[in-house]
């Protein structure tokens, strides 16, 4: 499989990513994809699982920071609910907006990981700064139009990962 579209993890969702795994290998920043990683696509609500996992990254002292591809009405509830900085029309995989999340962080590449439900945008976009990249599954198979297209494109991918951990 082509290293640039590979994740370096893979799991079942937000609150399965381990942090205590995360800190032994260094890293100290998090950029976390809002939509479908989260929350919900177009959605507010947040889930207690992802709440105490929020938590449990912010006691272990790590810095985190949201990232969409959406306008900024679309997480504001959810920005504010989690007290967390974010940078929004991102335009994953592309760098730009990457780089203005590590800025708001304050880290380097080496010393962060990105997570995402999205081959194609986050891990691609990640692999591309050097970040380490976590793929979890989406919260729900309902989302924008485009990326059901690119779903089906990812379904090839996933079949050479071994499965979510």
């Amino acid at each position: 499989m082509l290293e640039i579209i590979k994740p370096g993890l893979y799991v079942s969702s937000l609150a399965r990513v381990p942090v205590g795994v995360l800190v032994d290998r260094g890293i100290k920043g998090l950029v976390v994809d809002l939509d479908n990683t989260v929350t919900l696509w177009n959605d507010d609500y947040l889930a207690p699982e992802v709440l105490e996992w929020f938590s449990t990254v912010s006691r272990a002292g790590l810095k985190a920071c949201l990232t969409s591809n959406n306008s900024p009405e679309r997480g504001r509830r959810v920005v504010e609910r989690l007290a967390l900085p974010a940078v929004f029309n991102c335009g994953k995989p592309r760098r730009r907006g990457l780089r203005q999340a590590l800025e708001v962080l304050g880290m380097t590449p080496r010393e962060t990981a990105l997570i995402g439900d999205q081959i194609f945008t986050d891990v691609l976009g990640g692999n591309r700064l050097g970040l380490y990249t976590i793929l979890v599954r989406p919260i729900s198979p309902y989302e924008f139009i485009g990326t059901r297209f690119m779903r089906r494109l990812e379904r090839v991918v996933l079949r050479s990962l071994p499965g979510p951990e």
